[in-house]
């Protein structure tokens, strides 16, 4: 009695053991064809790339200007200066300028050099801003500026709205699309092979427009003595976009 009782208690062991045996066999069974599938779904897949680019007009100008004075001494440099620049501010904001700003506010000594020796001779100040209009206007707002006392044309550079650069983002990113699903097209007709479904989308970037160019006032001749409007004429710019296709057959 008492072995038959030792060997019943060991009998629920051996079986729980060649359950769990059991289980994980079929586990591995079942699992191998799935990882199988997944590789052949991996390798049997085209990826393309498309790009987009999309052309837009500049319609406003970024114009940097600015006073310069200099002078006997600091307070004196220092108050002209201000005096000027205010004159500048109140015009840009009468003619509803966009993206008004400071740029830059600067007082320095100016030297002179006799026999080797330096010596402060008077003081430079200048007050620079920076501000958006319709490039229509510009010429014109130009002059005025430097009539109010503006001295300083730091550099004007063309940009496109904002409207404008986020519709022409989302028709780049449609055209890049569209080319690759054209390339794909291409292959599998090529190859005679039927595609299934895009696995993957990846994008690229959307890009706004580069850095504007700039244009020195020297350079580009922006103040006329004439009683022309200063003439400022604006360009295009391109927003370009990239998309990675993954499609599977």
């Amino acid at each position: 009695m008492p072995r038959t009782a030792l060997s019943g208690s060991r009998f629920p062991v051996e079986n729980m053991w060649k359950i769990l045996c059991f289980i994980l066999l079929l586990c591995i069974t079942f699992s191998l064809p799935a990882s199988a599938a997944e590789k052949e779904r991996l390798l049997r897949t085209l990826t393309v790339s498309g790009r987009g680019v999309e052309t837009i007009p500049t319609s406003l100008s970024q114009v940097s200007l600015g006073v310069e004075v200099q002078g006997k001494t600091a307070q004196e440099v220092q108050q002209e200066a201000a005096r000027r620049s205010s004159a500048v501010v109140a015009l840009l904001k009468s003619r509803n300028v966009d993206k008004l700003q400071t740029t830059g506010i600067r007082l320095n000594p100016v030297y002179s050099y006799n026999n080797n020796v330096q010596r402060i001779t008077g003081y430079a100040a200048s007050n620079t801003v920076s501000f958006r209009i319709a490039t229509e206007k510009a010429g014109t707002l130009l002059d005025e500026a430097v009539k109010a006392g503006a001295s300083q044309i730091d550099g004007v550079s063309f940009v496109a709205s904002d409207e404008a650069i986020a519709l022409a983002q989302k028709q780049a990113l449609k055209k890049a699309t569209q080319e690759a699903q054209l390339q794909a097209d291409a292959v599998f007709d090529t190859l005679n092979l039927q595609p299934k479904e895009v696995v993957s989308i990846q994008i690229d970037g959307a890009n706004a427009p580069p850095p504007p160019r700039q244009f020195r006032a020297e350079k580009a001749s922006l103040v006329s003595g004439g009683a022309d409007a200063t003439p400022v004429v604006g360009g295009t710019q391109q927003v370009e976009a990239s998309v990675t296709l993954q499609i599977s057959y």
